[in-house]
């Protein structure tokens, strides 16, 4: 596969586990998934993390990868890529991963000592990738396998960041973020 493919294949195949976490944030409010709870003196989560926001992220993946299954065909042939389409599994395991990878880093963020919105380079950029990745192996293991080669894999882990950046960085600047990382 040449790089043009990998990289479409790579972004295509992430979709799903990319807006999730876009989808939560416009959808977000609502109760904090911790309840307010604290560890150490510190929140678990913090009132970023909601249930709404959860629910809303996962749904939105999951109704575009059904989209994304619908217009491959299409999509194959004006980009001359042989795309995959997602099984069910994969198409819950991808942005519920996301959303879990996403949990976690708060997790840890406040454990560090991190406020909400604080930067963690990488892991801000990476933790919903490696969760999502990690959930569709297990969920859709024979898929995963055939779909994940070691370039697809390479490649989505170096667009991540710089997707990641310059989508916050909009996302900022349109007010609906207050940190443009």
């Amino acid at each position: 596969m040449g790089l043009a493919a990998t990289v479409a294949t790579a972004v295509w195949v992430m979709l799903p586990a990319y807006v999730p976490n876009n989808a939560a944030v416009l959808a977000g409010g609502g109760r904090p998934i911790d309840g307010g709870a604290t560890l150490g003196g510190k929140r678990v989560l913090g009132d970023g993390k909601t249930w709404r926001g959860t629910a809303v992220g996962v749904l939105a993946g999951v109704a575009l990868a059904a989209v994304l299954n619908a217009v491959e065909p299409t999509a194959s042939d004006a980009l001359g890529v042989a795309l995959p389409t997602f099984p069910p599994a994969a198409m819950v395991a991808l942005p519920a991963g996301a959303m879990l990878g996403d949990i976690l880093a708060s997790f840890l963020k406040r454990r560090t000592g991190r406020e909400r919105g604080a930067a963690f380079p990488l892991l801000d950029q990476l933790d919903f990738v490696v969760v999502a990745l990690a959930l569709a192996a297990v969920a859709a293991s024979g898929w995963f396998a055939d779909t994940f080669t070691l370039d697809l894999v390479v490649a989505i882990l170096v667009l991540t960041p710089l997707l990641h950046v310059v989508t916050n960085g909009i996302a900022y600047l349109l007010g609906l973020k207050n940190e443009p990382y």
